[in-house]
């Protein structure tokens, strides 16, 4: 395949999850972003946060505008039974134009989140979150998603899905255009984060299964460990990613 000089991750999308610069303010996170050769990132609430007064959302869509990088991805956010406080998440996303939320829905909301998702045109895509959480396994997510259409979608978490002893390359096979958001990290022995490429990740037939399938969304490097600096293991996860597309 052959690599664009402007884009050495086609023809992928590549951001940056922001939990992995968590330790760092959100404007110092976006420049870091820029520093990496990077242009998109999904935001963390923590971060960019949905529930500030909306007398400020101007200001935040401002800074972000500034930093050159656009904030197309958000969450993981929290959906329950109230459709006015998942209206507000919507509301935020369509002012920021943010194109799609990860999330982790209690299945109650799933009796409205589409209509929403169609209201707004801004896909959820279910988060899975490791070992004992609600969206364990890739039938969990199977099931959640069955007779929904397609604005309710998936985000792969690659880790979790590791800890979970799933196969991430399974799961995009599996969900195919339902996958509308990536969260790419490592895991070794079920139990331990790491570098990309120093785990179990099978990082080339995960990219080349996102590759047949479409996938159009952000491709959102998450790298859990060492928070205070962080910035030469991710750069090494991204070296990782550009020479894995060479070979898919």
């Amino acid at each position: 395949m052959r690599q664009s000089k402007r884009n050495p991750y086609a023809p992928f999308r590549m951001g940056i999850q922001s939990y992995s610069l968590r330790h760092f303010g959100f404007e110092r996170a976006l420049s870091l972003t820029r520093e990496l050769g990077l242009t998109l990132c999904e935001a963390f609430p923590m971060h960019f946060p949905y529930f500030a007064p909306r007398d400020q959302w101007g200001s935040m869509q401002a800074m972000v505008k500034r930093s050159g990088v656009q904030v197309v991805a958000y969450g993981v956010v929290g959906f329950g039974a109230d459709e006015k406080a998942a209206r507000t998440i919507f509301e935020f996303a369509k002012v920021m134009g943010i194109e799609v939320l990860t999330a982790d829905p209690e299945p109650v909301s799933l009796s409205y989140l589409a209509r929403l998702c169609e209201e707004f045109k801004i896909p959820v895509a279910i988060h899975n979150h490791g070992p004992g959480t609600r969206y364990d396994k890739i039938r969990d997510v199977e099931q959640a998603t069955r007779g929904q259409p397609d604005w309710i979608g998936v985000c792969i978490d690659t880790g979790h899905f590791l800890r979970s002893g799933e196969d991430p390359v399974e799961a995009v096979r599996r969900f195919g255009k339902r996958v509308h958001a990536v969260h790419l990290k490592d895991v070794k022995g079920r139990t331990q984060f790491t570098l990309l490429g120093k785990g179990d990740l099978d990082t080339r037939g995960f990219l080349k299964a996102l590759k047949q399938v479409g996938f159009k969304g952000c491709l959102a490097l998450e790298y859990e460990e060492k928070p205070e600096d962080p910035i030469p293991d991710i750069r090494q996860c991204l070296q990782v990613v550009q020479e894995t597309i060479k070979q898919v």
